[in-house]
Protein backbone atom coordinates (compact mmCIF):
# COMPACT_ATOMS: atom_id res chain seq x y z
CA UNK A 1 0.00 0.00 0.00
CA UNK A 2 1.27 3.50 -0.79
CA UNK A 3 2.41 5.88 1.45
CA UNK A 4 0.17 9.06 2.52
CA UNK A 5 0.02 11.98 4.52
CA UNK A 6 -2.36 9.88 6.88
CA UNK A 7 -3.09 6.04 6.82
CA UNK A 8 -5.91 4.19 7.34
CA UNK A 9 -6.21 1.47 9.46
CA UNK A 10 -8.90 -1.11 8.02
CA UNK A 11 -11.00 -3.85 10.68
CA UNK A 12 -11.11 -6.73 8.40
CA UNK A 13 -13.90 -9.39 9.19
CA UNK A 14 -11.69 -12.96 8.18
CA UNK A 15 -15.48 -14.67 8.48
CA UNK A 16 -16.04 -17.75 10.62
CA UNK A 17 -12.77 -19.33 10.27
CA UNK A 18 -12.31 -20.86 6.91
CA UNK A 19 -10.05 -18.67 4.69
CA UNK A 20 -12.03 -19.98 1.67
CA UNK A 21 -15.13 -17.38 3.12
CA UNK A 22 -12.88 -14.40 3.39
CA UNK A 23 -14.68 -11.61 1.19
CA UNK A 24 -12.42 -10.88 -2.00
CA UNK A 25 -11.40 -6.99 -0.55
CA UNK A 26 -10.47 -8.77 2.93
CA UNK A 27 -8.31 -11.10 1.20
CA UNK A 28 -6.89 -8.55 -0.69
CA UNK A 29 -5.91 -6.28 1.62
CA UNK A 30 -5.03 -8.72 4.18
CA UNK A 31 -2.01 -9.75 1.11
CA UNK A 32 -1.13 -6.74 0.59
CA UNK A 33 -0.96 -4.74 4.06
CA UNK A 34 2.73 -4.27 5.67
CA UNK A 35 1.24 -3.65 9.06
CA UNK A 36 -1.03 -6.63 10.62
CA UNK A 37 -2.70 -6.49 13.72
CA UNK A 38 -4.15 -9.00 15.85
CA UNK A 39 -5.52 -9.81 19.37
CA UNK A 40 -4.36 -13.15 20.78
CA UNK A 41 -4.74 -14.81 24.50
CA UNK A 42 -0.81 -14.36 26.18
CA UNK A 43 0.99 -17.33 24.55
CA UNK A 44 -1.35 -18.20 21.81
CA UNK A 45 -0.91 -17.59 18.60
CA UNK A 46 -4.27 -16.25 18.08
CA UNK A 47 -7.37 -17.88 15.85
CA UNK A 48 -7.33 -14.87 13.58
CA UNK A 49 -3.64 -14.94 12.74
CA UNK A 50 -4.04 -18.91 12.01
CA UNK A 51 -6.65 -18.15 9.70
CA UNK A 52 -4.25 -16.14 7.43
CA UNK A 53 -1.32 -18.39 7.94
CA UNK A 54 0.73 -18.35 4.21
CA UNK A 55 -1.40 -15.38 3.24
CA UNK A 56 0.89 -12.21 4.75
CA UNK A 57 3.47 -10.70 2.50
CA UNK A 58 7.25 -11.35 3.13
CA UNK A 59 8.09 -7.77 5.34
CA UNK A 60 4.87 -7.78 6.56
CA UNK A 61 5.27 -6.50 10.55
CA UNK A 62 2.93 -7.88 13.05
CA UNK A 63 1.65 -6.39 16.25
CA UNK A 64 0.17 -8.93 18.07
CA UNK A 65 -2.48 -7.24 20.80
CA UNK A 66 -2.34 -9.88 23.81
CA UNK A 67 -5.11 -9.62 26.10
CA UNK A 68 -4.23 -8.56 29.87
CA UNK A 69 -7.05 -10.51 31.27
CA UNK A 70 -9.72 -13.07 29.95
CA UNK A 71 -11.68 -15.30 32.60
CA UNK A 72 -9.18 -15.39 35.38
CA UNK A 73 -11.43 -12.83 36.77
CA UNK A 74 -15.25 -12.58 37.07
CA UNK A 75 -16.24 -10.08 34.39
CA UNK A 76 -18.68 -8.10 37.64
CA UNK A 77 -15.18 -7.14 38.77
CA UNK A 78 -14.62 -3.80 38.87
CA UNK A 79 -11.18 -4.75 38.08
CA UNK A 80 -12.60 -6.46 34.85
CA UNK A 81 -13.56 -3.17 32.51
CA UNK A 82 -10.53 -1.32 34.07
CA UNK A 83 -7.75 -3.22 32.75
CA UNK A 84 -9.54 -3.87 29.65
CA UNK A 85 -10.06 -0.27 29.27
CA UNK A 86 -6.70 0.42 29.28
CA UNK A 87 -5.62 -2.13 27.40
CA UNK A 88 -7.36 -1.36 24.31
CA UNK A 89 -6.32 2.41 25.17
CA UNK A 90 -3.07 1.54 24.59
CA UNK A 91 -3.49 -0.82 21.79
CA UNK A 92 -5.43 2.59 19.75
CA UNK A 93 -2.59 4.38 20.40
CA UNK A 94 -0.23 2.18 18.26
CA UNK A 95 -2.20 2.59 15.76
CA UNK A 96 -3.13 5.85 15.47
CA UNK A 97 1.09 6.32 15.57
CA UNK A 98 1.17 4.20 12.96
CA UNK A 99 -1.95 5.89 10.66
CA UNK A 100 -0.10 9.10 11.61
CA UNK A 101 3.08 8.36 10.31
CA UNK A 102 1.44 7.15 6.83
CA UNK A 103 0.92 3.77 7.34
CA UNK A 104 -1.85 1.79 6.91
CA UNK A 105 -2.88 -0.96 8.72
CA UNK A 106 -4.80 -4.07 9.16
CA UNK A 107 -6.72 -4.91 12.02
CA UNK A 108 -7.64 -9.24 12.12
CA UNK A 109 -11.08 -9.26 12.97
CA UNK A 110 -12.07 -13.43 13.78
CA UNK A 111 -16.17 -13.44 12.58
CA UNK A 112 -17.66 -10.30 11.36
CA UNK A 113 -15.70 -6.50 13.03
CA UNK A 114 -18.83 -5.26 14.36
CA UNK A 115 -20.59 -8.22 15.67
CA UNK A 116 -19.07 -9.07 19.34
CA UNK A 117 -15.68 -8.72 18.27
CA UNK A 118 -13.10 -7.10 19.80
CA UNK A 119 -12.06 -4.59 17.15
CA UNK A 120 -15.05 -2.73 18.16
CA UNK A 121 -13.50 -1.64 21.34
CA UNK A 122 -10.63 0.45 18.95
CA UNK A 123 -13.09 1.03 16.77
CA UNK A 124 -15.08 3.56 19.21
CA UNK A 125 -11.50 5.02 20.50
CA UNK A 126 -10.00 5.31 16.84
CA UNK A 127 -13.15 7.56 15.26
CA UNK A 128 -12.30 10.62 16.33
CA UNK A 129 -8.40 10.63 15.56
CA UNK A 130 -7.64 8.36 13.13
CA UNK A 131 -8.54 7.14 9.24
CA UNK A 132 -10.72 3.74 10.33
CA UNK A 133 -12.63 1.31 7.45
CA UNK A 134 -14.75 -2.08 8.43
CA UNK A 135 -14.66 -4.54 6.41
CA UNK A 136 -17.23 -7.14 7.31
CA UNK A 137 -17.71 -10.67 7.34
CA UNK A 138 -19.62 -14.04 7.68
CA UNK A 139 -20.64 -14.39 10.59
CA UNK A 140 -19.49 -17.45 12.96
CA UNK A 141 -23.59 -17.85 13.77
CA UNK A 142 -24.41 -18.11 10.10
CA UNK A 143 -21.59 -20.40 9.57
CA UNK A 144 -22.75 -22.48 12.68
CA UNK A 145 -26.20 -22.45 11.12
CA UNK A 146 -25.02 -23.38 7.67
CA UNK A 147 -22.87 -26.35 9.01
CA UNK A 148 -26.55 -27.74 11.07
CA UNK A 149 -28.12 -28.22 7.67
CA UNK A 150 -31.48 -26.46 7.95
CA UNK A 151 -32.63 -22.89 7.34
CA UNK A 152 -32.30 -20.61 10.75
CA UNK A 153 -35.53 -19.03 10.17
CA UNK A 154 -38.58 -19.28 8.02
CA UNK A 155 -41.51 -17.17 6.91
CA UNK A 156 -41.90 -14.47 10.33
CA UNK A 157 -39.91 -16.19 12.82
CA UNK A 158 -37.95 -14.05 15.31
CA UNK A 159 -34.63 -14.99 15.55
CA UNK A 160 -32.74 -14.01 19.15
CA UNK A 161 -29.25 -13.85 19.76
CA UNK A 162 -28.39 -14.45 23.28
CA UNK A 163 -25.47 -14.81 25.46
CA UNK A 164 -24.71 -17.45 27.63
CA UNK A 165 -23.25 -14.95 30.37
CA UNK A 166 -26.53 -13.35 30.88
CA UNK A 167 -28.79 -14.22 34.20
CA UNK A 168 -30.63 -17.49 33.81
CA UNK A 169 -33.93 -15.35 34.35
CA UNK A 170 -33.20 -12.77 31.28
CA UNK A 171 -31.73 -15.95 29.36
CA UNK A 172 -34.86 -18.03 29.87
CA UNK A 173 -37.09 -15.07 28.93
CA UNK A 174 -35.04 -14.15 25.72
CA UNK A 175 -35.58 -17.47 24.61
CA UNK A 176 -39.30 -18.02 25.66
CA UNK A 177 -40.14 -14.80 23.35
CA UNK A 178 -37.92 -15.85 20.24
CA UNK A 179 -39.35 -18.38 17.42
CA UNK A 180 -35.46 -19.03 16.57
CA UNK A 181 -32.27 -19.06 18.49
CA UNK A 182 -28.19 -18.37 18.42
CA UNK A 183 -26.58 -19.34 21.46
CA UNK A 184 -22.98 -17.63 22.28
CA UNK A 185 -20.67 -16.95 25.20
CA UNK A 186 -21.40 -20.67 26.54
CA UNK A 187 -18.50 -22.11 27.73
CA UNK A 188 -18.90 -22.50 31.91
CA UNK A 189 -22.50 -20.92 31.55
CA UNK A 190 -23.19 -24.25 29.56
CA UNK A 191 -25.34 -25.83 32.43
CA UNK A 192 -27.25 -22.75 33.15
CA UNK A 193 -27.92 -22.43 29.54
CA UNK A 194 -29.02 -25.88 29.06
CA UNK A 195 -31.70 -24.90 32.26
CA UNK A 196 -32.83 -21.65 30.11
CA UNK A 197 -33.33 -23.77 27.10
CA UNK A 198 -35.48 -26.44 29.24
CA UNK A 199 -37.67 -23.90 30.73
CA UNK A 200 -38.45 -22.40 27.66
CA UNK A 201 -39.39 -25.42 25.72
CA UNK A 202 -37.05 -25.34 23.10
CA UNK A 203 -33.94 -28.28 24.89
CA UNK A 204 -35.45 -31.02 22.38
CA UNK A 205 -34.96 -28.37 19.07
CA UNK A 206 -31.49 -27.29 20.44
CA UNK A 207 -28.05 -28.03 18.03
CA UNK A 208 -24.39 -27.43 19.37
CA UNK A 209 -22.13 -26.80 16.58
CA UNK A 210 -18.46 -26.62 17.81
CA UNK A 211 -16.05 -24.66 15.37
CA UNK A 212 -18.31 -23.90 12.69
CA UNK A 213 -16.43 -23.94 9.40
CA UNK A 214 -13.06 -24.78 11.23
CA UNK A 215 -11.04 -28.16 11.30
CA UNK A 216 -12.52 -30.36 13.85
CA UNK A 217 -16.15 -28.80 13.28
CA UNK A 218 -18.96 -31.25 15.02
CA UNK A 219 -22.78 -30.83 14.36
CA UNK A 220 -25.08 -33.21 17.07
CA UNK A 221 -28.25 -32.31 19.32
CA UNK A 222 -27.27 -31.07 22.24
CA UNK A 223 -28.49 -33.88 23.96
CA UNK A 224 -26.26 -35.86 22.75
CA UNK A 225 -23.33 -33.58 24.66
CA UNK A 226 -23.10 -34.30 28.33
CA UNK A 227 -19.93 -32.06 29.35
CA UNK A 228 -20.60 -29.43 31.95
CA UNK A 229 -18.26 -26.85 29.44
CA UNK A 230 -17.59 -25.73 25.96
CA UNK A 231 -14.42 -24.41 23.93
CA UNK A 232 -14.77 -20.84 22.98
CA UNK A 233 -15.85 -21.52 19.46
CA UNK A 234 -18.98 -22.87 20.27
CA UNK A 235 -23.05 -21.97 19.07
CA UNK A 236 -26.09 -23.53 19.99
CA UNK A 237 -29.02 -23.40 17.13
CA UNK A 238 -32.97 -23.75 17.35
CA UNK A 239 -34.42 -23.50 14.29
CA UNK A 240 -37.41 -21.76 13.80
CA UNK A 241 -40.54 -23.89 12.40
CA UNK A 242 -42.50 -20.81 11.26
CA UNK A 243 -44.52 -19.74 7.97
CA UNK A 244 -43.67 -21.49 4.77
CA UNK A 245 -45.36 -22.11 1.22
Amino acid sequence: MSARAKGIIYGVGLGPGDPDLMSVRADRLVRNSRHIAFFRKLGRKGRARSIVDGMLRPDAIEFAMEYPVTTEIPLSDPRYNAILSEFYSECTQRLCDLSSSGEDVVVLCEGDPFFYGSFMHLFTRLQTTCDVETVPAITGMSAAWTASGAPITWGDDILSTVMGTLHETALTDAMTRADALVVMKIGRNLPKVRRALAKAGKANRAILVEYASMEGQTVRPLSEFDGETLPYFSIIVVHGQGRRP
